[in-house]
């Protein structure tokens, strides 16, 4: 195995700090908080504005796909602030492992590093595609583990507060009661995964939103799918979703737990298709694929027992919807997650969908772009959009072609 580079050693635990970039505010605050519990300093970087690119943009080659210049940019420009010690740091990336540009953030990051003068800092890739080891950060089952509890918050608080927020009387009540949540759930998180703690946690979840007063109106509703980075990121995709809010319209956004269901379900299909992987490796995915099943099935099952809020799709249905469409062969990228999401929306009802993409990322252009005509054929009334996101894209072409979208949504409403 090669490690022709810089390791987060066992010392550094207790000596370094580990720099997350963000993607999801809420999920993430929550998988920092399990990563402090297994003792690691964190710091999960809030900063936003076109400096980041700009940054990135020195370091990364502009033909590069937009979320590894933001990432990447978002990292350097933390270590250049004067916030952090470099010679104290340490960089943590998400990395899936599979066939797309994305796999190679890690060594664009190493190269940026190097560029800035700052080699010396480790860069931990996150996943457990096994791309390299490191002694003082184990990508081990256990932490994975807790991760995925995190993401099941995560989602849970997304999907609500998306609910609540364009029908909120008192604007700003739904991100508050959010954010007061997720403070618990943080020191809640300190105690361990409990999982009858947890199915209490989520029915007192969705009382407490119920209980927002809301405007009697049915909002158009947009569906948001697309690359992960751009679709979650509100620095990745110029806030989407504040923009689609502020045009009274209810976002619905399939959730990160969908994401990691996927990469499961391809390592077992990577196994029944091409037997790839060993019968270990296949039975490890079909366990874990089953257990985040059920997971997710307890949340649905509490928001339905309430009454007030519409559940997510469960991702055994998910997975069922692009078989008419494209092969679960076709991974690379969000591949054929993208196609059964965009199905997915429309199956529930929500007929208005924003396919946010890199400028140029071609898995997404393929099953993102290149897939919209066979559905809307397949399902007349379909109003979807694809939209672009890079460096040197304009924010107001991109909000005009939202403002079309929507008003073509209202006139389908009006119908």
């Amino acid at each position: 195995m090669n490690t022709n580079y810089v390791q987060f050693t066992e010392e550094m635990k207790s000596t370094h700090t580990i720099l997350i970039p963000n993607m999801l505010p809420i999920h993430f605050r929550l998988v920092q908080r399990v990563l402090e519990n297994a003792g690691y300093k964190t710091a999960l970087l809030e900063t936003h504005g076109p400096h980041i690119a700009e940054t990135g943009l020195k370091y990364v080659h502009n033909d590069t796909c937009y979320p590894a210049i933001l990432v990447i940019g978002q990292l350097i420009d933390a270590l250049q602030s004067g916030n952090y010690d470099p010679h104290k740091c340490a960089l943590l990336q998400f990395q899936t492992g599979g066939g797309c540009r994305a796999s190679n953030y890690v060594s664009l990051l190493r190269k940026a590093l190097i560029n800035a003068g700052m080699d010396d800092v480790p860069v931990i890739p996150l996943g457990l595609s096994g791309i390299e080891t490191h002694p003082g950060f184990p990508n081990s089952v256990p932490l994975f583990y807790r991760m995925a509890h995190a993401v099941l918050y995560g989602d849970l608080l997304m999907a609500i507060v998306n609910q609540v927020r364009p029908m909120e009387k008192n604007k700003g009540e739904a991100m508050a009661l959010c954010h007061k949540w997720a403070d618990v759930l943080v020191k809640d998180l300190e105690h361990g995964i409990n999982a009858r703690r947890m199915r209490k946690n989520y029915r007192a979840i969705i009382r407490d939103f119920a209980k927002i007063p809301r405007e009697d109106r049915k909002p158009v509703r947009v569906g948001v799918v697309g690359e992960i980075y751009v679709k979650f990121s509100p620095l990745g995709n110029n806030y989407l979703d504040d923009f689609l809010v502020s045009e009274g319209a209810e976002v619905v956004m399939p959730g990160l737990l969908d994401f990691f269901n996927y990469c499961v379900y391809n390592g077992i299909m990577d196994f029944e298709l091409y037997h790839l992987g060993g019968k270990a490796k296949h039975l490890m995915n079909r366990i874990a694929y089953k257990f985040l099943c059920r997971k997710q099935a307890e949340i649905i099952r509490a928001i339905k027992e309430e009454g007030t809020f519409r559940p997510m799709t469960p991702f055994t249905h998910t997975v069922e919807l692009a078989k008419d469409f494209v092969g679960h062969g076709t991974k690379m990228g969000e591949g054929w997650l993208l196609v059964s999401e965009m199905i997915e929306l429309a199956d529930s009802g929500v007929m208005n969908i924003v396919c946010t993409q890199p400028f140029g990322c071609l898995p997404n252009h393929i099953c993102g772009k290149g897939m919209m005509k066979p559905i809307k054929e397949k399902i007349p009334g379909a109003n979807i959009v694809a939209i672009d996101y890079d460096a040197g894209a304009s924010a107001v072409n991109q909000e005009n072609r939202l403002k079309l979208m929507l008003s073509a949504a209202r006139r389908n409403m009006e119908n």
